[in-house]
């Protein structure tokens, strides 16, 4: 997608296109990924523009806000941007830090607690935390 695209992506979605959320769009959008605020800063950086860890945050949560990312919390001090905007779960490996996408219909829900009176469900999302097995070989590699 080249800048004129992504201007007019972020437009269609009550954006402002500036230079620097540009930047940031390029660093999460040009692909299907997740990544956290210091990933996005670290990539925009990488690629010499000047941008404050502030502008990052602000960015991100616009960004989510008006649908262009999804925030992926998968425990209080890790939350990921998902350029996959589409409904679908996750898998993270808590020793890697890896989180991937899993398409919704590989899970199956039986049955949804009751809802709280004039509520509807607006959405289901599952994260299916892994670690090893136990079943590793003593003294076999973690890395």
């Amino acid at each position: 997608m080249n800048s004129d695209q992504m201007a007019n992506l972020m437009r269609d979605h009550d954006i402002k296109p500036t230079r620097q959320r540009l930047s940031i769009a390029v660093a999460l959008l040009s692909r299907p990924q997740h990544l956290s605020a210091d990933q996005v800063l670290a990539a925009v950086r990488g690629r010499g523009e000047q941008v404050s860890k502030a502008t990052i945050y602000n960015t991100l949560g616009l960004f989510t806000r008006n649908g262009l990312l999804r925030e992926v919390c998968v425990d209080n001090s890790k939350i990921f941007y998902d350029s996959t905007i589409r409904p679908h779960h996750h898998i993270y490996n808590i020793e890697t830090g890896v989180l991937q996408d899993l398409d919704s219909d590989c899970v199956t829900l039986d049955k949804l607690p009751r809802l709280p009176a004039g509520t509807v469900v607006d959405g289901v999302e599952i994260i299916i935390k892994v670690r090893a097995g136990s079943d590793r070989l003593v003294g076999e590699s973690t890395g």
